[in-house]
């Protein structure tokens, strides 16, 4: 029986806590079927993922959480169509991916601004770049900056925001073009706790806002626990899924929802997978 889909001790105080196995679904959302990636270099093949099965619903908030080095950033990298696997199949809304597809904002650790284009036309880059136009977009790019608190930075630089002001602004930047997927890869990390936890219950408002399918990849197991409709747990490398957890909290979350039994019982569990061999950050 795999990791995902074993049953979890009925005797536990939190048995409510399923260990679910991928919800099949239909052709909506992400689907990985055997993806696997191995890195060629002149020193040998570097295993970075071992083969990947499972299903992202339309419309959920799904964390994967590991170790660092777990192949988290080439799970994103894939499903974007930045990488190749070597071997298995990633289909988006039903259409296999083979490139890079615009179907998808990315969202990095930094917010990575030209730090020569206000906050405005950082925004508007993805526009720019793929020449639509941009009249069209102009109003969707404010609408964004006054939802995530940004109206009346509009002709700021990027040096004159906070750290977490920039980070909403690339979040704005990634959902310009109105993608259906947001993929974001330790979009928080490089941000204080005090600024993590405000960003968390915003990036939560946002996506319940828009509606948009979110892949975010953490090593922080309380905020994959926080933000998720389901946690996807990697082993370490060759990455792997060890589990993949529902989510029982009720939404809308505020911080409140940390100290909920439900919640602490789950970061516990989750923790247990890395913490017995010492392998998260």
């Amino acid at each position: 029986m795999s990791p995902a889909t074993k049953p979890i001790d009925v005797s536990t105080p939190a048995a409510h806590l399923r260990l679910v196995s991928d919800r099949a679904g239909d052709a909506s959302g992400i689907k990985l079927s055997g993806v696997s990636k191995t890195y060629r270099t002149r020193d040998g093949d570097v295993p970075s993922l071992r083969p990947l099965d499972f299903h992202i619903n339309d419309g959920e908030f799904f964390v994967v959480v590991g170790p660092s080095g777990c192949g988290k950033s080439t799970l994103l990298k894939l499903i974007s169509g930045l990488l190749a696997p070597t071997s298995g199949e990633i289909l988006v809304e039903g259409e296999k991916v083979t490139a890079p597809h615009g179907n998808v904002g990315i969202v990095f650790q930094n917010a990575l601004l030209l730090p020569w284009r206000n906050i405005l036309n950082n925004v508007m880059l993805p526009i720019d770049m793929k020449r639509l136009p941009r009249p069209q977009y102009l109003d969707r790019a404010k609408s964004l900056l006054r939802l995530v608190g940004l109206e009346g930075f509009e002709k700021k630089l990027p040096w004159q925001l906070s750290g977490g002001m920039q980070q909403r602004a690339s979040i704005c930047r990634a959902l310009v073009h109105d993608p259906k997927i947001m993929l974001m890869d330790e979009p928080f990390g490089a941000l204080d706790a005090l600024t993590r936890e405000r960003m968390n219950v915003e990036l939560m408002r946002i996506q319940r806002e828009t509606r948009k399918t979110v892949l975010l990849i953490t090593h922080s197991i309380p905020e994959a626990v926080f933000l998720a409709d389901r946690v996807l747990v990697m082993t370490e490398r060759p990455g792997a899924v060890a589990a993949i957890y529902d989510v029982p909290l009720p939404r809308p979350r505020s911080l409140d929802a940390m100290a909920d039994p439900v919640f602490t019982e789950l970061v516990q569990r989750i923790r247990k997978h890395f913490f017995s061999q010492g392998t998260l950050d």
